[in-house]
């Protein structure tokens, strides 16, 4: 950074008490620039943008730009009045407001060769000079959604095993959950029917374990671990039993993710019987791990500026601006990366309001509401002609074979 610039910085204004942002939440915050000398800008942007190795959507505001008629209209002051480009010696706040989409978007993930991050960085250029930049990184978790119908449907599984030699006679087992999907925190109730015709005692083992997938140019790696290991009593010889299981969620799981095209974020219950001098019969049920029931606060249930008809003004009265807060560098609580995850509906769902094209893109609209808050915003796709940049996933896709954790 050049010694006339003396700090260039992007802050926002935390809305609840974990720090995280959901679908529709307005994310204000302010660019805080200090210079030494008067400079003269060329331009000055604020960028909010959600990607991994695709790009989930970018929005670019300018306070300052030389060529005022390319792309979105100049975000003003708070008395309506255009930014100067020429700043004096002092210290410039520059506020801004964003909406988050609606639409449900993989949440905040990290780990050793993955991840989803969702940014704002603002940039200052200038004549003959190299442009400062500066970034903040943002918790985001979509809202929890229970309306497919098969993420509230039980499971069932059975399974018989004829047994020889050592521990001659028969198990077999009928298992089934109340559902698929469960919230962070809650219990996962499994309920267990067990016939021991076999000549010594057995015992129903549960395990829930998680699966990491990445793809990349073509290949697939994945890594398993087992999160809860857990057994029941023991069931004997010539007997059959009903036996009732809970393993509780822990509420800092990463929480599933299913809608992203480079990694995915899984989850199996694996109900087993540990016989003697045998190989053990075993069921699988996947498991999708939901958000938290109340992820955030203040929130807007209509869609938003990202996709209303030119026409809209939807926001006569935008949320005032929050008080300055300290930047926000480090998201989430310490230790935690990813907590929580997201399976989501598939985009499709979601088209925008007064859009022509293919469900689910985004519009550019023009912005029609008060000067300085919320200008249009513009897509990142913006060729009608280009392939859609989401396709409906299905929720457990076909994958191929695998050597996956038992």
């Amino acid at each position: 950074m050049s010694l006339t610039v003396k700090n260039i910085s992007v802050t926002y204004n935390p809305i609840n008490q974990s720090n995280t942002f959901t679908s529709g939440d307005f994310i204000s915050g302010q660019v805080i620039l200090d210079v030494a000398n008067n400079t003269q800008m060329q331009s000055l942007s604020v960028k909010i943008k959600g990607k991994a190795e695709e790009k989930y959507y970018s929005v670019e505001r300018f306070f300052v730009r030389e060529d005022k008629n390319n792309g979105n209209e100049m975000l003003k002051d708070p008395s309506g009045q255009p930014y100067s480009s020429v700043v004096a010696t002092e210290r410039h706040v520059y506020p801004f407001t964003f909406q988050l989409p609606q639409q449900h978007f993989p949440p905040t993930f990290k780990c050793s060769v993955g991840k989803v991050v969702y940014t704002l960085e603002t940039k200052l250029s200038r004549s003959m000079r190299v442009s400062s930049k500066d970034k903040a990184e943002f918790h985001y978790v979509p809202r929890p959604d229970e309306s497919n119908p098969e993420l509230m449907a039980p499971q069932y599984g059975t399974k018989d095993k004829q047994m020889k030699l050592f521990n001659p006679g028969s198990v077999s087992m009928n298992i089934n959950t109340e559902k698929m999907g469960y919230h962070l925190g809650e219990g996962l109730k499994i309920l267990a029917e067990v016939q021991n015709n076999s000549s010594r005692a057995i015992k129903p083992k549960y395990c829930l374990y998680e699966k990491y997938s990445f793809f990349a140019k073509g290949k697939r790696k994945l890594h398993t671990h087992d999160l809860l290991k857990e057994e029941g009593e023991p069931i004997e010889p010539n007997s059959k039993k009903t036996v009732t299981k809970v393993l509780s969620i822990p509420p800092s799981l990463t929480i599933s993710i299913l809608n992203c095209r480079v990694l995915k974020v899984e989850y199996r219950l694996r109900v087993y019987l540990d016989v003697p001098y045998a190989s053990d019969p075993e069921i699988k049920f996947p498991v999708v791990i939901l958000p938290a029931q109340t992820v955030s606060g203040a929130t807007n249930s209509d869609f938003g500026i990202w996709n209303q008809p030119p026409e809209s003004n939807m926001y006569p009265n935008p949320p005032p601006m929050a008080p300055l807060a300290p930047p926000h560098n480090v998201v989430g609580p310490p230790g935690q990366f990813g907590a929580p995850g997201y399976y989501g509906p598939s985009l499709s769902q979601f088209p925008a309001p007064g859009y022509p094209g293919p469900p689910g893109q985004f519009t550019s609209p023009s912005y029609t509401g008060p000067p300085g808050q919320f200008g249009p915003s513009v897509s990142h796709q913006s060729d009608p002609s280009a392939p859609p940049l989401y396709q409906e996933y299905q929720l457990y896709p076909q994958l191929p074979d695998h050597p996956e954790k038992s």
